[in-house]
């Protein structure tokens, strides 16, 4: 089996430039391969036992299991993240609300306290906790096993995180504990589905992607009334949003009592990722 072979199997589904792009990483991420190596021949050098793998690994590919998953990884913000089917695959559209938060954490004095909500994979605390000096970095998530995979993925970063298994639908009463809190929460609603990718639909978590169709503000409402009352006077509430719900989700803030409520644009040109402040 060579490069060729391996692309071809997959481009009916993704085209040829992307099933390339797939199998190269695949290849190197995998296998070790330098992009060299595999243009002069290093798949078909492989010992038996990584052919073998390599053959199960392509149909997975096949069946539209994303790469990030069948290499059990993926890069974030320069950094590379484990990654299993109990988490999402992290988005380089996230790395911008990472980059909000880093941006105003940065002229806060010494030892910020930051929560993130909803972790997943823990790509967002690990870069703040890494990005952020001397901030003190918090993050909750209601999966057992996602709280695994952060944790270590921080172990391997070198990050401190402190994770906690928490329902951000039942937050605890908390007091101006926090300068910033940050969240990425399930924000599609499942009359969207017929637009979204099948290998996103049949691989990542449901529980980290839907909300019901009647209350697509479901998990920012119950952020927001918990920042409102955990923040620290000045401290900034960071979402990234659900771009079809941008008014609603402005006005909610607004409602909840947080000023200076803005959007910004993601790397796409999305309304993507929203931002406030407590008075």
């Amino acid at each position: 089996m060579t490069y060729n072979d391996i692309w071809r199997r997959i481009a009916a589904s993704l085209g040829d430039g992307e099933a390339k792009a797939v199998v190269r990483i695949l290849l190197e991420d995998g296998y070790g391969l330098s992009y060299t190596d595999i243009l002069c021949g290093g798949v078909e050098r492989l010992d038996a036992g990584d052919a073998e793998r390599l053959e199960s690994d392509v149909r997975r590919l096949e069946d539209g299991c994303p790469v990030q998953y069948v290499v059990g990884r993926a890069l974030f913000a320069g950094r590379s993240f484990r990654v299993s089917p109990a988490v999402l695959i992290p988005r380089p559209e996230t790395e911008q609300l990472c980059s909000l938060v880093v941006e105003a954490m940065a002229e806060r004095p010494e030892g910020v306290t930051i929560l993130d909500v909803g972790t997943g994979s823990g790509c967002i605390a690990s870069t703040l906790a890494l990005d952020v000096p001397h901030a003190r970095v918090s993050a909750w998530d209601i999966s057992p096993e996602a709280i695994a995979v952060a944790h270590g993925n921080a172990q391997e970063l070198g990050a401190a995180v402190d994770f906690v298994l928490q329902d951000a639908l039942n937050p605890p009463v908390h007091s101006g504990r926090w300068d910033a809190i940050v969240s990425n929460p399930p924000y599609i609603c499942r009359k969207e589905q017929g637009g979204m990718e099948q290998n996103v639909l049949a691989h990542e978590p449901h529980l980290a992607l839907f909300v019901p169709d009647a209350d697509p503000l479901l998990f920012y409402r119950s952020i927001a009334h918990y920042a409102a009352g955990a923040l620290k006077p000045g401290g900034c509430l960071f979402f990234e949003i659900n771009p079809l719900y941008v008014r609603e989700t402005e006005r909610m803030l607004c409602d909840e009592g947080f000023h200076d409520v803005h959007t910004v644009r993601d790397i796409f040109g999305k309304e993507r990722n929203t931002v406030c402040c407590k008075e």
